[in-house]
């Protein structure tokens, strides 16, 4: 039987319906639900959406969660910027038409409960009943009259996060700022159904026992997701140093983000989209991951690390702090219960490309290493290499493309190709199938021959010559071409002009 979560029921009816929806709430950031006393107050009250927007958490986490949790989303999504009952909104309409006075004194009163140590959650419900939105300046001058009437400063200051805390969101200048995103909000939303919408093409996943199978997979060593893993525990070891000691060694090193994020970019993210129609992590954490690292490098750039710089710092560490929980408990569950094997092995291979971040190196997963994958499925007339398949069409053109004078001599020192254009070293087409050294002078000839001869005993593996040629800095490299036992197969000549780079370099 399908599950289904219907957003205009609260959070106390959906929960008692789906016990399961308890653990995965608190997962994403709802921590009081776990506590009975709330579910049985505030959650008969609250939606889903309307707890989001209190704890200011994106609706776009919440719809990948509910979906990667096999919940289906049924009706329309409700309207968090304003109460859905009435008897609530009745309240809230009441409350901006008080007297400011009466206003005052109920900030005051909230203020000096924190300040009495009662929990910030409490507080900010009764907060939430009786104010829709409130003036910054109303903030102050109740912070203000506490003061006056004895409250020590020092007791302001020290309470200060735990106001911001109470308030945050529900200042009037942060309702406007709120309603200049609303367009963006509900663009993102219709992108998500029409997402969700597409997910009925794609099977139905289990993800009952997610969490467990992700576990699993992280215990075996050179598993994509051991690497992963290890690289967040290193990470997370290095945000908890440069707490204790900032230092630019630390930072940089903190840097080194940006290899991680990259091979998520590249091996996870696009691939849940494509192969399983899961779309929400390449729409959401994606785009976090591109702002942790443009900002971590923006810091980076500037010299001068002042108050500003350092809230700066102090904000972008702690999403990526947060960016590594949800790795853990959302992405990563989720790759677990889709990706095959097979495709586990794939990305073994694909992320021996990326540089090591965090001092973790790549260890050998044993079964991926002896894996050996299919032929791969190409259409008639194409020719299939270990990198993909492509037409001959195609491949002539994507030679004669590439911005170099290419020519091959296969191990019998016979030429074999010249791709085609214009050259600066002439290639007669009644070269082919001639010996390479009928095309070089005798002058040049035992010198070509001495180069040839290394390449085939494994001296050498390549010769760079630099030259002039028709007033131009040309660049020709010989390459030796050999498969992957080493089996020398031939020479590569490269012939590059390098005008462009003498040009850029002397800017």
């Amino acid at each position: 039987m399908a599950k289904k979560i219907d957003f205009t029921k609260t959070v106390f009816e959906l929960t008692e319906e789906y016990p399961e929806l308890i653990k995965i709430m608190a997962d994403l950031g709802f921590s009081e639900i776990t506590k009975p006393s709330v579910l049985n107050s505030v959650g008969r009250m609250v939606t889903i959406p309307k707890g989001a927007k209190m704890k200011q958490i994106s609706m776009l986490d919440i719809v990948t969660a509910l979906v990667a949790n096999g919940f289906e989303l049924e009706g329309e999504m409700p309207s968090v910027v304003s109460a859905e009952n009435p008897a609530e909104q009745s309240v809230l309409q009441d409350a901006k038409k008080a007297e400011p006075q009466s206003r005052k004194e109920l900030l005051k009163s909230y203020l000096k409960r924190l300040g009495n140590g009662e929990d910030l959650e409490s507080v900010r419900m009764d907060f939430v009943k009786h104010f829709y939105a409130v003036e910054a300046t109303e903030i102050m001058e109740a912070e203000q009259e506490l003061m006056k009437e004895g409250t020590p400063i020092t007791e302001v200051q020290r309470l200060c996060d735990l106001h911001s805390a109470l308030f945050h969101g529900a200042t009037t200048e942060e309702k406007l700022v709120g309603e200049e995103k609303d367009a963006e909000k509900s663009l993102l939303v219709k992108k998500a159904r029409e997402e969700l919408a597409k997910r009925d093409a794609f099977p139905q996943k289990d993800y009952s026992d997610k969490q467990a199978r992700a576990a699993a997979l992280a215990e075996i060593p050179g598993h994509p997701l051991y690497t992963f893993v290890k690289e967040n525990e290193a990470l997370s070891g290095l945000l908890v140093q440069f707490r204790e000691s900032e230092t630019k060694e630390l930072f940089a090193s903190i840097r080194e983000l940006s290899i991680h994020y990259a091979k998520k970019g590249d091996l996870l993210y696009p691939h849940l989209k494509v192969k399983y129609g899961i779309s929400g992590p390449s729409d959401v954490m994606w785009t976090v991951d591109d702002e942790i690292r443009d900002e971590l490098g923006a810091l980076g750039k500037e010299q001068e690390q002042s108050a500003e710089w350092n809230t700066r710092l102090d904000a972008v560490l702690k999403r990526a702090q947060e960016m590594i929980y949800k790795e853990q408990n959302v992405l990563f569950p989720i790759c677990a219960v889709n990706f095959t094997e097979e495709e586990w092995y794939g990305i073994y291979q694909d992320s021996k490309d990326y540089a090591t971040c965090f001092g973790v190196e790549n260890e050998t997963w044993e079964e991926a290493e002896k894996y050996r994958p299919g032929k791969i499925v190409a259409s008639e007339g194409e020719i299939v290499m270990p990198g993909g398949h492509m037409t001959l069409p195609q491949l002539t053109a994507l030679l004669n493309t590439i911005p170099l004078e290419i020519s091959f001599i296969d191990a019998d020192n016979i030429n074999r190709f010249f791709n085609e254009g214009p050259k600066v070293f002439k290639r007669p087409g009644m070269a082919i199938d001639r010996e390479v050294f009928s095309c070089h002078p005798p002058k040049i000839e035992p010198m070509v021959r001495s180069i040839l001869e290394d390449f085939r005993k494994g001296v050498r593996d390549s010769v760079p010559v630099w030259m002039e040629k028709n007033g131009r800095l040309m660049l020709v490299t010989y390459m030796a071409v050999r498969d992957r036992d080493q089996t020398y197969l031939g020479t590569v000549e490269l012939v590059q002009d390098m005008e462009f780079a003498k040009a850029h370099f002397q800017k």
